[in-house]
């Protein structure tokens, strides 16, 4: 009869193989949506504008209840 290996044995080698197939699929998607967002002419936001404060600024009451642009006085 042969060697008889159970799926537990390779469970772990079976869920990186999917973890990369799945991994490939999502890369191949998104640059096909890269695609034709491009043959439209759709600009695409390749990173979002950081609002975080700055350290050397001093945080003040007026500062966090504005709605105002804090950079802008």
């Amino acid at each position: 009869m042969g060697i008889h290996y159970t799926r537990r044995a390779f469970e772990g080698q079976i869920k990186m193989e999917k973890q990369a197939k799945k991994e490939k699929r999502r890369l191949e998607k998104l640059a096909k949506k890269n695609a034709k967002a491009k043959d439209k002419g759709i600009n695409i936001k390749e990173k979002e504008k950081d609002d975080t404060i700055p350290l050397d600024t001093v945080i003040t009451l007026d500062l966090l209840t504005s709605t105002k642009d804090p950079d802008k006085k």
